[in-house]
C-alpha cells in the first residue's frame, strides 16, 4: 500500500510541480535555468562491447608518424578542401555540366579532353585525348592521344580495344614519337648525374596485343609488333649533346646511337595474382614473369636480343579501406641473340614508368637491373589517391655481374593520381634519386611532373 501511495504522489508532483516542496524544485526563483543532468554513457544495446582495435589501425600510425608532413598535406591541404569543394560543386551541378560539355551522344560514348604534361628539365607538352566507345560494335572502343610542343616534338597514338568477353581483350595500336630532349648519362651502375647529355629519338611502333584474365587478378598478355627507331644529337637548355659529352670522355658513345633499326618483337607476360579483381585490389601476392624477343630486320640474324625478368610482390590492406602496404623485388635481364651488341635503347633501364620512379626515364641503363621497392598507397578523396614509394637498386652488366651493395642507389617518390578517363589519368609526382652509396649516396636527382603521363 505504501509503495502504491508513493507512486501516486510522484505522478501528482510531475503533473503539478507547484505542489512540490521548495527544496525539491528543480529550479529556484533566483535561478530560472533548468538543471542539466550529467550525460549517461551510451548503453551497449547489442551486448558486443566496444569495437576492438584492429592491428591495421595500429600499423597505420607508423607511416603517419614517420611521414607526418605528407600526412598533413594529404589530410588538411587536400582532403579538407575537397570535403568542401565537392559538395559545393554538386549543388551547382558542375560535374554534370563539365561532363556534358566534353562528351557527345545520347549515352555519352564519345568525347575529348585537353591534356598535357609539365616535367621539370624537359620540354612541356599540350594535346588532346579523345575516346569513342562501341564504334560500330558493342565493346569495340577507340582511343586517340596526341601531344605536341611547337617546333620541338610531336607524339601520338591511336588504339582500338576490342572486348571479346569479360575476360578476353584484343588491342591494336599504332604510336609515333619524335622529341629532342631525352637524357643520357652513360651505361653502368656508376654513371654520374653530372654527365647529363641530350639526345633525340624518332620512333614508330605498330602492334597487336591479346589479354586473358583468369583466376582473381591473374592474367596472360601476348604482343607482337614492329618498331622503327633512330637516334640523333638532341638539345635542351644548355646541356651538351650526347656526342659532345662523349668527346669529353664522360662515357663512350653507346652502341646503336646515330643508326636506325627496324625491330620485330614478340612479348609475353604471365602473372598469378591472389587479389580479387576489384578496386582497390586489397591484400594478396603477385608473381609476374615477362619476356620479349626482338631482332633488327635490317641486319638480321646478326642483331637480336631477348629481354626477360620477374617481379614478386606482396600487398597488405592494413585496415580494409584501401590503405595498402606493398613490397616487391624486380629483376630485368637483356642478352644479345646475335654477334652484335644490344642497341642502347633496348637495354634494361630504370626510372620514369619503370621501377625507381624518382629518376628520369632511362637515367640508369645496362644489361641487367635489380630493385627492391616498398610502397604505401591510400585514398585521399573521391577519385584521388596518394602513393609513396621507396626503392633501392641499380643496373649492372650481364646477369647482375659486378653486383655490390655499395653500387646500389636510393629512389623515393610521392605521387597523387586522379582517376578519370581510361588511359589518361592526371598525376602529380615528386621524386628524388641518389648517387651510389659508395659515391656518398647524396641526393642529386630531382624529378617533378604534373599532367597526363606519356604512353608513347
Amino acid at each position: 500500500m505504501k509503495r502504491w501511495v508513493a507512486r501516486v504522489a510522484l505522478v501528482f508532483q510531475v503533473l503539478m510541480p507547484g505542489t512540490a516542496h521548495a527544496e525539491e524544485a528543480p529550479w529556484s526563483a533566483a535561478d530560472t535555468s533548468p538543471t542539466v543532468s550529467p550525460r549517461r554513457p551510451v548503453p551497449d544495446y547489442d551486448g558486443r562491447g566496444p569495437a576492438p582495435t584492429r592491428p591495421g589501425d595500429v600499423v597505420l600510425w607508423v607511416p603517419r608518424i614517420l611521414l607526418s608532413p605528407t600526412y598533413v598535406v594529404s589530410e588538411y591541404v587536400l582532403r579538407l578542401p575537397l570535403s568542401v569543394a565537392i559538395p559545393a560543386a554538386e549543388r551547382t551541378d558542375l560535374p554534370r555540366k563539365v561532363y556534358d560539355f566534353f562528351t557527345f551522344g545520347p549515352e555519352h560514348k564519345a568525347g575529348f579532353t585537353p591534356i598535357g604534361l609539365v616535367e621539370f628539365n624537359f620540354n612541356p607538352s599540350v594535346g588532346v585525348y579523345a575516346f569513342w566507345d562501341d564504334v560500330g560494335l558493342k565493346g569495340d572502343d577507340l582511343r586517340l592521344h596526341v601531344e605536341v610542343w611547337p617546333d620541338d616534338w610531336l607524339a601520338g597514338s591511336i588504339t582500338q580495344r576490342i572486348v571479346l568477353d569479360d575476360k578476353r581483350t584484343l588491342q591494336l595500336r599504332v604510336s609515333g614519337l619524335r622529341r629532342p630532349d631525352k637524357v643520357f648519362y652513360g651505361t653502368g651502375p656508376a654513371s654520374l648525374q653530372a654527365d647529363q647529355s641530350r639526345y633525340g629519338v624518332q620512333r614508330v611502333d605498330a602492334g597487336a596485343a591479346y589479354e586473358w584474365r583468369f583466376w582473381r587478378s591473374s592474367q596472360i598478355q601476348t604482343m607482337a609488333g614492329v618498331r622503327d627507331v633512330s637516334t640523333y644529337d638532341g638539345h635542351y637548355g644548355g646541356d651538351p649533346t650526347l656526342t659532345q659529352e662523349a668527346a669529353g670522355r664522360a662515357f663512350a658513345v653507346p652502341y646503336g646511337f646515330g643508326h636506325e633499326y627496324t625491330a620485330e618483337y614478340n612479348h609475353v607476360l604471365a602473372a598469378v595474382d591472389t587479389r580479387a579483381h576489384v578496386s582497390p585490389l586489397g591484400s594478396g601476392l603477385r608473381m609476374e614473369l615477362a619476356g620479349e624477343q626482338g631482332s633488327d630486320l635490317r641486319s638480321a640474324p646478326a642483331s637480336g636480343w631477348i629481354r626477360y625478368g620477374a617481379t614478386a610482390a606482396g600487398y597488405l590492406d592494413v585496415n580494409g579501406f584501401g590503405r595498402i602496404l606493398g613490397l616487391s623485388v624486380t629483376t630485368i635481364f637483356v642478352d644479345p641473340l646475335g654477334s652484335q651488341p644490344v642497341p642502347f635503347t633496348e637495354l634494361a633501364y630504370l626510372g620514369g614508368d619503370h621501377p625507381m620512379a624518382g629518376y628520369y626515364e632511362g637515367r640508369l641503363r645496362d644489361r641487367s637491373a635489380a630493385v627492391v621497392t616498398a610502397t604505401y598507397s591510400w585514398p585521399i578523396g573521391p577519385w584521388l589517391d596518394g602513393r609513396l614509394e621507396a626503392a633501392v637498386g641499380n643496373v649492372f652488366s650481364a646477369h647482375l655481374a659486378g653486383f655490390d651493395a655499395g653500387l646500389l642507389r636510393f629512389s623515393g617518390a610521392f605521387g597523387l593520381s586522379v582517376a578519370g578517363l581510361q588511359d589518361a589519368p592526371l598525376e602529380l609526382l615528386f621524386g628524388l634519386g641518389s648517387e651510389t652509396f659508395d659515391h656518398g649516396g647524396q641526393i642529386d636527382s630531382v624529378r617533378v611532373s604534373l599532367g597526363v603521363p606519356h604512353t608513347f
